[in-house]
């Protein structure tokens, strides 16, 4: 990935010069052009297409803004009632995460999110334990995990 982005800043700056412009807006042409030209030439790299993996970040930060205003709501709906009406629980959610990073970030995002914290990793790094303020059904909670958080990782690291 890295080869890539600088074969497309490479590519920019060939452009720059060869435009003889050396204008901020020839270089994002440039650097559009780069990607195009890489694009075009994908097959030829080991690795996947950088912009797959860009577009894959992008996916992941805008499902966490999601997650993160939906959580804010439900916590603030629980704080607003005059009874609190909790159900707080401790859980494991097994994670198929293998790497330190995406075990730290997935943990990161569960923490970050309101109502929900990783109070521990286990030793293997195959197990999460989560507290949640409103629980309801313990596959449930984990299947909305990996479905959003979890999924989302892997999308960014391994495909």
């Amino acid at each position: 990935m890295a080869f890539q982005i600088l074969l497309n800043v490479f590519i920019a700056l060939t452009w720059m010069f060869l435009s003889v412009s050396f204008k901020p807006t020839t270089f994002i042409i440039g650097y559009l052009i780069g990607i195009l030209m890489l694009f075009m030439l994908r097959k030829s790299f080991n690795s996947r297409f950088y912009m797959g993996r860009v577009w894959a970040v992008i996916k992941l930060i805008m499902l966490f803004l999601k997650e993160l205003t939906l959580s804010n709501i439900s916590v603030l709906k629980l704080i607003i009632k005059p009874d609190m009406p909790i159900r707080p629980a401790i859980f494991a959610m097994p994670t198929v995460l293998e790497q330190d990073w995406e075990i730290t970030l997935l943990s990161s995002l569960i923490t970050l999110t309101p109502g929900t914290i990783v109070i521990d990793i286990s030793d293997d790094n195959k197990t999460l334990y989560i507290h949640a303020i409103e629980f309801d059904d313990v596959d449930e909670a984990i299947d909305s995990i990996k479905n959003t958080f979890e999924k989302a990782i892997l999308e960014v690291s391994r495909s």
